[in-house]
């Protein structure tokens, strides 16, 4: 068994992680810390009263060092690069859910902030698994793609070729009000969610420039993306669909089958897909139509599981060399 550790276990994401990782049969969790700590994983968590028992610690990297061979880091973007730079130094292996390690860093302090960590940057893998999966297997340090950039990224990429790329990418993303994280503000309070729908950061959200950097990443065409994500009245849950103009003539559905025929969380759908078959598990669902040249692609994800959680377990997986899929959840929240 491989020893590892959450860091950042108070948040949606760090339960995620302590749910899959309690019935995990390569991987033994001997470490929970968030920045105060000084209380039990079940007070913390109280739906896990008598399940799991294990202090919560104040993050401390030494400690993590000693009781950890992998870590998994469900810190807030900026807090994780400096805990990250140190446990890398000192041979602990990484898996980064924050946004610190999964851009080039002229995008990245472009949209966030100065990057504290710029010599382990490059040795970073963007763990979009069915892209990555190789590069994965032998890499100290994940990084955890956007929950947005994952659905969109999984549905358009196999029709880039196919693509006018002098024409820009629409995409329409909505998700569920736990993408939002646990901290309360005026826009995600019940009264301001419950019955409402409503579009933030329209044209101008940061995971644009990360769908548009992969897009280049893997075939080397720069597309433009107009990114408008939405809060829908759900816990959890994200459909994203994505607008785009065909240069030829194709069978989108035929197209989607043979390029993810060896990607077994990938499921092609006939018919639109919803959000609540995803719901729970590691799949992600994608159906594609096109009107003549106009190209409609649709896929949904469970945010904190395939868009970051389960995500990262299917790489902490692969970078310790177990099957891609161990441990990762499969049976849908229905109904």
């Amino acid at each position: 068994m491989i020893k590892v550790g959450i860091v950042g276990a108070s948040g949606y994401t760090g339960l995620e992680l302590v749910k899959m990782l309690v019935n995990h049969h390569g991987f033994q969790l001997t470490y929970l810390a968030t920045t105060q700590g000084g209380m039990t994983v079940e007070e913390l968590h109280p739906s896990l009263a008598d399940v799991l028992s294990l202090p919560v610690e104040k993050a401390d990297v030494n400690t993590v060092v000693a009781r950890c061979e992998l870590v998994f880091l469900a810190l807030p973007h900026k807090a994780s690069m400096g805990f990250a730079k140190e446990l890398l130094e000192k041979g602990v292996k990484v898996v980064d859910l924050s946004a610190d390690y999964r851009l080039d860093l002229e995008a990245y302090e472009a949209n966030y902030c100065p990057h504290e960590d710029k010599e382990h940057l490059d040795d970073s893998v963007y763990a979009l698994i069915e892209y990555y999966r190789e590069e994965l297997k032998k890499t100290n340090l994940a990084a955890g793609p956007g929950c947005y950039p994952t659905a969109t990224l999984l549905g358009i990429l196999p029709f880039i070729p196919y693509l006018d790329e002098n024409s820009p990418l629409f995409v329409d993303a909505k998700s569920g009000v736990s993408g939002a994280g646990k901290k309360l503000t005026e826009l995600n309070t019940f009264v301001n969610v419950n019955e409402n729908i409503f579009a933030y950061n329209p044209l101008k959200h940061r995971h644009a420039p990360e769908i548009a950097e992969k897009i280049e990443k893997v075939h080397g065409v720069k597309m433009h993306v107009n990114f408008v994500p939405h809060l829908i009245p759900a816990t959890r849950g994200e459909l994203v669909s994505v607008y785009g103009v065909l240069k030829e003539d194709i069978d989108p559905l035929a197209i989607l089958k043979e390029h993810y025929k060896n990607d077994p969380f990938i499921r092609i759908r006939e018919t639109p897909v919803d959000i609540k078959s995803t719901a729970g598990t590691h799949f992600c669902d994608i159906f594609a139509a096109k009107n003549g040249n106009a190209l409609f692609v649709s896929s949904a994800i469970d945010n904190l599981l395939r868009g970051a959680s389960s995500q990262a377990l299917a790489a902490a997986n692969l970078m310790c060399g177990y099957d891609e899929g161990m441990g990762l959840p499969t049976i849908p929240y229905m109904p």
